[in-house]
């Protein structure tokens, strides 16, 4: 089954860390971009962090530069979001994008939650 998976959510206090893994199944995620994005029930989703197919980092929101980081491990076709210093306003579910390279294709994940509460 195609699809992509992402897991490492949960409930963290403030100040704490997690890590966001996206996993692709039953695809090659080396040669697609990929994209975090989160959303807050009400809201729109808003892009937090991109890596290129190659590991370039593309972009971070500016309220998670120098918290968030993202990478990628294209032998284990998993993307990687590592979040330090959280803050309750980063509680929203998760999403992870991957973007074919060439424009041909795009995945989206189900979503992982993270709340932020003490």
């Amino acid at each position: 089954q195609v699809q992509l998976v992402e897991s490492g959510g949960g409930l963290v206090q403030p100040g704490g860390s997690l890590r966001l893994s996206c996993a692709s199944s039953g695809f090659s995620l080396d040669m697609y971009r990929v994209n975090w994005y989160r959303q807050v029930p009400g809201n729109e989703r808003e892009l937090v962090a991109g890596i290129g197919s190659g590991g370039a980092i593309l972009n971070y929101a500016d309220s998670v530069k120098g918290r968030f980081t993202i990478s990628r491990d294209n032998a284990k076709n998993t993307v990687y979001l590592q979040m330090n210093s959280l803050n309750p306003e980063d509680t929203a579910v998760y999403y992870c994008n991957a973007n074919h390279k060439w424009g041909i294709r795009a995945y989206w994940g189900q979503g992982t939650q993270v709340t932020v509460s003490s």
